[in-house]
């Protein structure tokens, strides 16, 4: 399977605040984009035009441009013209961004591929930051997890680093996932999981959790390479991503609601979830690349809750729906996952009830699901 990009080419047409995608890179032409901070901090200005790459390889975990779509439409509503990269711009999926405001005058689509490293080089060309988010992801058990998942994520995510750097790209900020920081048998079981956790290679190859070790490769492939070329690089692990969808295709992690609301297994095991709502994984996104002292690894987690209680906050708004009826308890989730670090940057959340709610009257305004 080849791998799709989207690239986010943003002209400033005023202050800048950036976005999150994949890569996304800021060009030498217009305006400034503002690092802005708080107090004594002071501000560092770039010049410019943001762009970014989207990466695919059979079906995403933000599939459809689920993350990029809620980027996309932050970064227009501040006013940047934006550029973005998809495999297919005359594609209907792709009819959405052309839909949201001030697309029509600050949105251009175009063809590219990111493992095409010719084509690469010709999208970061003048551009000062990048945000290289969403990684293959199997939709389901791969046959050959070496081509078909884990060369494809840090081949691309190193392809973008490469040409950045040559660019003189100023800021990289990678999306990576809890999946990099969970997977860790040895972590002690009472110590919070944080930016210091990093999932155990080989046990995932063990226990064949190859999406887990494709985000592990990558992220920690990525901090090898900026720390030996020099490159500001960033990177942003966010947990289950929850929340209204702009796109028409369902994402992954969608799924897991709407199921809920269909009823499609009456007895559900009651584990936990470690939630972000999208819009706040967007805002982090733009967080760390503003904030010129941001570094290293940020764990995005919103909430931690258990199915159970999910099903319980939307039920009491959406009472009509065939939720499961049974939840089987079985050995207690001990692990703590930390977003102090981004917290302490400055990053804001928002309820659980708020993006749990907000996701099925999405729903229901889509048609994807119906009241029993």
């Amino acid at each position: 399977m080849g791998t799709s990009k989207n690239t986010l080419d943003v002209r400033l047409n005023k202050e800048a605040t950036l976005l999150n995608i994949s890569p996304f890179f800021i060009d030498n032409e217009r305006k400034e984009v503002n690092f802005s901070t708080n107090g004594s901090e002071g501000h560092a200005k770039l010049s410019g035009k943001i762009r970014t790459i989207h990466s695919s390889v059979h079906q995403k975990v933000l599939e459809g441009g689920y993350c990029a779509s809620w980027v996309v439409k932050l970064l227009l509503s501040k006013g940047y013209t934006v550029h973005e990269t998809v495999r297919d711009p005359d594609d209907e999926k792709n009819a959405h961004l052309k839909k949201l405001d001030n697309a029509s005058t600050n949105l251009q689509l175009f063809k590219a591929d990111l493992l095409d490293y010719g084509a690469l080089s010709s999208a970061i060309s003048g551009c000062q930051g990048i945000f290289h988010v969403a990684s293959p992801a199997p939709a389901r058990d791969v046959s050959d997890p070496e081509k078909d998942l884990l060369n494809p994520a840090v081949k691309g995510t190193l392809n973008v680093l490469k040409e950045s750097k040559e660019a003189g790209v100023q800021r990289v900020v990678f999306v990576s996932s809890v999946a990099a920081v969970m997977m860790n048998p040895n972590w002690p079981q009472d110590k919070v999981m944080d930016e210091n956790c990093w999932s155990d290679k080989q046990y995932c190859r063990t226990t064949e959790n190859w999406y887990c070790l494709s985000k592990t490769m990558a992220e920690s492939e990525a901090f090898e390479y900026a720390q030996k070329s020099g490159l500001d690089l960033v990177s942003v692990c966010p947990a289950l991503v929850l929340g209204p969808m702009l796109q028409p295709t369902i994402n992954a992690s969608s799924l897991v609601l709407i199921k809920l609301l269909k009823g499609e297994q009456q007895c559900v095991p009651n584990r936990t979830r470690y939630i972000v709502d999208v819009r706040d994984l967007a805002e982090a996104l733009l967080l760390v690349y503003k904030k010129p002292n941001a570094s290293g690894r940020y764990v995005a987690v919103d909430h931690r809750a258990k199915v159970k209680e999910m099903v319980e906050i939307m039920g009491s708004q959406y009472p009509n729906y065939n939720y499961p009826k049974q939840f089987t308890d079985g050995e207690e989730d001990a692990v703590q996952l930390s977003s102090e670090k981004l917290q302490r940057l400055g990053w804001k959340l928002r309820p659980l009830e708020e993006t749990l709610l907000d996701s099925v009257k999405y729903f229901e305004e889509a048609g994807l699901v119906s009241r029993s």
